[in-house]
């Protein structure tokens, strides 16, 4: 990273801080590029910086059973080797002007993410290698070979590793055979078999401009914007728009796994297929699991069991909403001796929530840290970027940021409670224990 870009960096806290407040006041701007890429944009000239991402409906969703891990691989090596440039040329040629080539992956999307000076030389540089990596990429066999080999490495360590273990455990038996149980790096046995013809198949079918979506924020006009969007989309692949994906369906009984594992700690977790990204009920079920078990250690599972029984160091609970259903997830660690008594009092301390609500104080009180945490969630440049992604690919108003204080202070205590008790069915929960002392 350049000096430059170091100092500038380290001032942006300050800046930022104090132009943006807890109304967030963020006018976002939004248009589509003629190759049919939705854009998102904020224009400040705060620090003379470009953010920008792209976000495909590429993540490990679009896989399948037989091919696992194509969707994580495809999205890696794009990085490793585009329009004849090395993996090697292509991290100098970031390094060297400063800019930050990055991105993520999970079970819904896959993104590119770019931060770069916004001065004339380093901006066109960083862009003309970025725009590369998105309509070039090679897939050089031997990079494959390399890295196939150190995926697999990490699946075998990772199934050695009780949080990975009960993780993987959890998602397979909550979703069944619907995509969302896939692991997202795939499985050894089929990350073996991907061959380079499968990550080009997989590139032209799945990050084409149609359903892409192109967030920025920074030192831009409005039409330097548009120019860098119609360059980023216009030779992306010629594909349809991403096909909807399939909905989750609910389990219609309870399914509990016990599985034996050296460790002296037992991995718990329990759930419930949960929300959508877009889904009404969001504010309530996010402002009522703070009350939960979302909101450290002021929540009830924290106060019940680790403060009044010391049966645990920490547990928690929290709503992942996807494109589809995400998962509602509570997780703790304890000895092995005592996980059937935490797992016990977990489940009664829900029971407990379920029947009788929150209470006005403890409402007062979680709005109030929310509320008053807000700023921090847009006080940087990069954060307001995944904000700008989030609300282009789940499809959520303009006005999210400037409602998010709002739509939290207008919940209510019935609501939650029947949001709550609507949403999820502990009868039909998923409860898998890792640790297990009497797992056969």
């Amino acid at each position: 990273m350049s000096l430059n870009l170091k100092k500038i960096l380290v001032l942006s806290f300050v800046i930022l801080i104090t132009s943006l407040n807890a109304e967030a006041g963020v006018k976002i701007q939004k248009w589509q590029t003629a190759a049919g890429t939705d854009v998102y944009f904020v224009e400040n000239h705060d620090l003379p910086i470009l953010d920008l991402s792209i976000n495909f409906s590429a993540g490990s969703v679009r896989d399948t059973a037989e091919m696992s891990g194509v969707a994580s691989v495809t999205r890696y090596l794009m990085t490793l080797g585009a329009a004849g440039m090395s993996d090697e040329v292509i991290s100098n040629k970031m390094a060297d002007i400063g800019a930050i080539l990055g991105g993520e992956f999970n079970a819904d999307r896959a993104s590119f993410k770019l931060r770069t000076l916004s001065s004339p030389h380093e901006q066109a540089q960083a862009l003309d290698v970025f725009i590369k990596v998105l309509q070039k990429p090679d897939f050089p066999q031997a990079v494959l070979d390399r890295e196939k080999a150190r995926i697999i490495s990490g699946l075998q360590e990772s199934a050695t590793q009780p949080e990975s273990i009960s993780s993987k455990a959890f998602m397979s038996a909550l979703y069944g055979k619907h995509p969302y149980s896939l692991d997202e790096s795939g499985e050894v046995e089929t990350v073996a078999k991907i061959k380079r013809e499968d990550l080009q198949n997989f590139y032209a079918k799945h990050y084409g401009a149609k359903g892409a979506v192109i967030a920025m924020i920074g030192d831009l006009t409005r039409e330097q914007a548009i120019q860098i969007a119609e360059n980023i989309s216009r030779d992306l692949p010629k594909t349809n728009a991403p096909e909807p994906l399939a909905g989750v369906t609910l389990p219609t009984q309870a399914i509990e796994k016990r599985i034996s594992h050296p460790a002296s700690q037992s991995h718990i977790l329990l759930g419930y297929p949960g929300i959508k990204r877009d889904d009404p009920d969001l504010f309530a079920l996010y402002v009522g699991n703070y009350i939960l078990g979302g909101g450290g250690f002021v929540s009830r599972l924290t106060e019940e069991v680790r403060e009044k029984r010391g049966l645990v160091y920490s547990v928690y609970s929290y709503f992942m909403p996807m494109a589809e259903l995400g998962p509602f997830q509570i997780g703790l660690q304890t000895k092995k001796e005592q996980a059937d008594v935490a797992l016990k009092l977990v489940r009664e301390t829900l029971d407990n929530f379920l029947k009788k609500g929150v209470t006005e104080q403890e409402l007062i009180a979680a709005k109030a840290n929310i509320i008053g945490g807000f700023p921090m969630r847009i006080d940087s440049n990069g954060k307001i970027l995944d904000y700008l992604a989030m609300i282009g690919f789940y499809k959520l108003p303009l006005n999210y940021l400037d409602e998010y204080n709002n739509n939290v202070d207008k919940v209510t205590v019935g609501q939650i409670k029947e949001a709550f008790n609507r949403r999820l069915n502990p009868e039909n929960f998923v409860t898998i224990i890792v640790g297990d002392p009497n797992a056969n």
